[in-house]
């Protein structure tokens, strides 16, 4: 693939406006616009060709998933440590599961288990910064020093020209953003947000895709409001920023105004069957609006597994103190399963798998021993407070995530760890090695692409250099 950003690549940020606005205000907002605002903005509306078509799909896991319970079972290692599941065999030789992911199990033949993920960052919001800014400190902060991944492909491609898509290049679909984010890019860099339950039948996305043409209409005819228009533009001409916030209107506008933005959203277009197959809950809902909207054109779909499916916690952190360990990965794992695999399905029967990179992972891996204490509060798949239960806590010296798409060898596990899981011992890859990889499937040449922070300074894109997985290079 030929790198689009390269040794040359020293951007500038962006100035200090909060654009993201723009794109979130809806009909009332825009309401507010003059009629030759809204004109000059329809002006600017993107006719360019993307550049690059390549896109990504990254499923969270908040907390961190055993891998041993999961994608690295130990069946020959203590009980204390193996866990109660069975191991199960896969549709790839030698590549064997637990019993909590038969549908995944059938259909590894078309995706990639690296098993050899490992970094320092033992907290939260460090490992969270870790594996999506490539942060390498090991401290937890609550504001994250780097912008992540998802930011910095939406500002680099932005450089490239205005999209022709009418869609926003970036959505976070019930993405827990809260520690990471765009920091010196500026919000406009960050996710269009679809936040709510996608599987009720009244769900519906705000702010996109208006009804009828006299809403469009009245748009047009707010003329008596074209002072404040005028004041605004004065305001903005002063620092120099209306070009590039005439940019972002414009796309708040096209989102407001295209039928087609509101279709791609719409997962009520998606016939039943479709629907049963991804699993009728938030989870299976949230990974078929991925996929409509990838196929739709969007660049860059972050989404996480979270909230009551998780359990009591609404997450996957499955200290004892949260959740039985073992009740909790019985209790998510039928709609985690189900969703995962008809996502990678679609990906390859839509033909999609050249192009589409899916990613699902978190931000490290569990404690491969079991240990003990009270529960703090009786929920789902937690016993009530005070009872003793197991639970596996924090461990980032080994974990695993898949990959599938983007044109990828698939049918085959990365790495190794030992044989009680608590070390990566073959074939290690670090967090700058994971940013890396996803940066190289959409044209990106992180070890040479440098962004200006807020204080002037060149700042690299992956802090620690990784390097790009070559099993994972299609």
């Amino acid at each position: 693939m030929t790198d689009n950003f390269h040794a040359s690549s020293i951007l500038p940020c962006p100035g200090p406006v909060n654009r993201r606005g723009f794109l979130r205000m809806g009909l009332a907002g825009f309401a507010s616009m003059s009629l030759p605002g809204i004109l000059r903005l329809r002006a600017a509306s993107p006719v360019q060709k993307k550049k690059d078509n390549t896109a990504v799909i990254m499923v969270w896991q908040p907390g961190g998933c055993s891998h041993i319970d999961t994608y690295d079972p130990k069946p020959n290692a203590p009980i204390e440590y193996r866990g109660p599941f069975n191991t199960i065999r896969t549709s790839v030789p030698g590549m064997d599961f637990t019993e909590l992911l038969p549908m995944q199990a059938k259909i590894a033949d078309k995706f990639t288990v690296l098993r050899s993920m490992r970094h320092g960052s033992p907290g939260h919001p460090a490992g969270t910064l870790r594996m999506l800014t490539g942060d390498t400190d090991i401290r937890d902060k609550s504001i994250p020093k780097y912008p992540d991944w998802m930011c910095v492909t939406n500002y680099l491609r932005a450089q490239q020209g205005p999209r022709e898509n009418p869609l926003p290049p970036y959505v976070g679909i019930n993405f827990s953003s809260q520690r990471v984010g765009a920091t010196y890019l500026g919000d406009a860099y960050g996710p269009f947000t679809v936040s709510g339950d996608p599987n009720k039948p009244n769900f519906s996305v705000p702010n996109i895709g208006l009804s009828n043409s006299a809403e469009v209409t009245q748009l047009d005819r707010r003329a008596s409001l074209r002072e404040k228009l005028d004041t605004l533009e004065r305001s903005f001409d002063q620092a120099g920023e209306l070009e590039a916030l005439d940019e972002f209107e414009a796309q708040a506008l096209t989102l407001l105004t295209n039928p087609k933005a509101k279709e791609a959203f719409d997962i009520s277009k998606e016939d039943d069957k479709t629907r049963d197959r991804y699993g009728r809950n938030t989870w299976g809902q949230q990974l078929l609006m991925a996929r409509r909207l990838v196929e739709a054109g969007v660049d860059v779909i972050s989404t996480s597994l979270s909230g009551p499916l998780c359990g009591r916690v609404n997450n996957w952190d499955d200290h004892a103190v949260n959740h039985h360990v073992f009740d909790a990965l019985r209790f998510r794992s039928q709609a985690y399963d189900q969703a995962v695999s008809a996502l990678i399905e679609d990906i390859y029967e839509r033909g999609l798998d050249e192009r589409v990179l899916v990613v699902v992972t978190g931000e490290f891996g569990r404690t491969p021993k079991v240990n003990y204490q009270p529960s703090t509060g009786a929920g789902n798949a937690s016993a009530p407070a005070g009872t003793k239960q197991p639970g596996r806590d924090h461990w980032p010296r080994a974990f695993s995530n898949i990959w599938a798409g983007g044109g990828i060898e698939t049918g085959r596990f990365i790495g190794a760890s030992d044989k009680l899981g608590e070390d990566s011992i073959e074939r290690i890859c670090g967090a700058g090695d994971f940013l890396a990889t996803i940066y190289h499937h959409l044209g990106i040449d992180s070890s040479h692409v440098f962004i200006e922070d807020f204080n002037g300074r060149p700042t690299p894109i992956v802090a620690d250099q990784g390097k790009p997985i070559p099993e994972l290079i299609g």
